[in-house]
């Protein structure tokens, strides 16, 4: 029997501290595959078209990530697994990187298809770790929400700009290579995470499969708003970048500042993910979700408003500091309402799903945005507003 000291050893700021630093290379490599991937075709004279293809190739399979979570919940010590796709992830990858030129485009293609199967593994996958990993106290879980919307953050901040800036100084190889090289690194620091108990209670039999957690979450009411206000506010807020690149030249700067209001966005992203740390979330998990999308429309109604190039910085700025805390939010309901023995899972359904909704909305934004920045921004906030007043709805609902 294991004493108490050996049973609190993996809730220790040691074990939290390892778990940024693996989930910060981790979601690095995530966040910058998909722009090596471009870069390394457009730089080798690849047309775009194919650009997009391959990059679909990585995106694409993110929506098998359930199916594969189920692992998670079955393992005796889900660290070995969630490592394995780390490195499965940067050998492959390196493999692609090395190939294209040479390898048919379809056989690369199907190495990022690899690779991409691995992504949700590195993000969702290892945020199912981290309630393992801190207090068990409700203060101190949410706290570690904070640090994990800033790794999702940085990791999509550091990851696409190293990128950029190692291909266009060096060539794409060696900017898709600090990808394999994140991931790689992440397969290490992941080991080094603390052994949790496994979540199947020394009985892997007992967890459900991919198709029983779905039907669960469904027919659970909070995980059911959990995943649709996900969804919804995905959607809205993945027309933020897009917007920004027509956004800038209506409010007479150059189409270069749109960069600008995308990186204040990150860094009000990361504002609010430290006012999390500092002050947890302290309302019901799906309660705070309907009230921070409700905030976010409003965000994004002042985005709409922008007079003025300053006034758009502000309204990004904003915007990024409410997702945080939405996303925030999204990972207490997952922690807090998931079956125990399906946690794993849940946290990979919800995040595939988010992803899917995230590449429509981007999809949706692409094709309005060059006939009216305004409509593609009103889209956002209807698809925003909508969430709340459904949640409501399905709470009073018998």
């Amino acid at each position: 029997m294991q004493s108490s000291g050996a049973a609190d050893a993996p809730r220790s700021a040691w074990g939290l501290a390892t778990y940024v630093v693996a989930a910060i290379l981790a979601r690095s490599a995530d966040g910058g595959v998909v722009v090596a991937v471009i870069l390394l075709v457009t730089l080798s004279g690849g047309s775009g078209a194919l650009a997009g293809a391959m990059a679909a190739c990585v995106t694409a399979p993110h929506l098998f990530g359930p199916f594969v979570a189920r692992r998670i919940d079955t393992s005796d010590d889900p660290r070995h697994f969630i490592a394995a796709a780390c490195a499965l992830f940067a050998l492959v990858f390196t493999t692609a990187i090395l190939g294209f030129g040479h390898l048919p485009h379809a056989v690369v293609g199907g190495l990022l298809m690899v690779v991409g199967a691995c992504g949700p593994l590195l993000t969702g996958g290892l945020s199912s770790r981290l309630p393992y990993l801190t207090l068990p106290d409700r203060t101190s879980q949410r706290r570690a929400h904070g640090w994990d919307v800033a790794t999702y953050g940085l990791g999509g901040t550091i990851g696409p700009s190293v990128v950029a800036g190692l291909a266009g100084t060096f060539g794409a190889v060696w900017g898709a290579a600090v990808v394999a090289v994140a991931a790689a690194a992440s397969t290490v620091f992941t080991l080094m995470l603390p052994k949790a108990p496994p979540s199947h209670g020394g009985d892997p039999h007992q967890v459900p499969s991919a198709l029983r957690v779905f039907t669960r979450m469904a027919t659970d009411s909070r995980l059911r708003r959990t995943a649709y206000m996900t969804m919804l506010v995905a959607f809205g807020v993945a027309a933020l970048p897009v917007v920004a690149v027509y956004l800038a030249p209506v409010l007479g700067v150059s189409a270069a500042s749109a960069a600008l209001l995308t990186a204040v966005y990150g860094i009000g992203n990361l504002a609010g993910s430290a006012g999390v740390m500092a002050r947890p979330i302290r309302q019901r998990p799906d309660q705070a979700m309907a009230w921070y999308a409700g905030f976010l429309a409003l965000a994004l109604v002042l985005v709409a408003a922008s007079g003025s190039f300053h006034f758009a910085l502000a309204a990004y700025f904003v915007t990024g500091c409410i997702n945080a805390y939405f996303f925030a939010a999204t990972l207490a309901a997952r922690t807090e309402y998931a079956p125990e023995q399906g946690k794993g899972q849940v946290y990979l359904w919800i995040g595939a799903l988010k992803i899917a909704a995230g590449s429509a909305g981007t999809a949706v934004a692409g094709m309005v945005v060059t006939g009216s920045t305004m409509l593609a921004l009103w889209i956002a906030v209807a698809a925003v507003v909508i969430a709340p007043v459904v949640s409501r709805i399905d709470q009073q609902a018998p």
